[in-house]
């Protein structure tokens, strides 16, 4: 079920023109995603989760498994699974420190749950692919990314 998911999100990408024939450079990790009139409220939403073991190990889980983040970000969150790399700009490199400098865990799960515009990322939770307490685990394990 996972692979056919990822399956449909790729085909739906490559119908809406995000594919190309090479992958590109990661965009902007600072670039904003946020519509402007939401920063406020995104930037000051904290994650209970960040920090916590057993939702980290829930968060691993469903983005390996349920969320199909690993199609487009890759097992080890560098951007660089096989349906990121047809991409254009490529998926987020959750291992760039740089990132984590610029953007905030509310931030974060602003773009799990609405997706990235100007992006492939897909609204993960206004569409019912994953809840909003799984995007919250989801983003905790996407940290844990950093530097790596």
């Amino acid at each position: 079920m996972k692979y056919l998911l990822g399956s449909f999100v790729l085909a739906a990408m490559v119908v809406a023109g995000s594919y190309t024939a090479f992958a590109a450079a990661e965009a902007d990790p600072c670039k904003a995603r946020v519509p402007a009139d939401q920063v406020a409220a995104a930037k000051a939403e904290k994650n209970p989760y960040v920090g916590n073991a057993a939702a980290i190990a829930e968060g691993k889980e469903i983005f390996e498994g349920k969320g199909t983040c690993f199609t487009c970000h890759g097992m080890g969150g560098h951007g660089d699974g096989d349906a990121g790399k047809a991409l254009d700009p490529t998926p987020r490199n959750f291992s760039n420190a740089k990132f984590y400098d610029c953007k905030t865990d509310g931030e974060m799960l602003w773009i799990i749950r609405n997706g990235s515009p100007g992006t492939a990322m897909i609204p993960a939770v206004s569409t019912g692919i994953l809840t909003d307490d799984e995007a919250k685990k989801v983003q905790a394990y996407e940290k844990t990314f950093k530097g790596k």
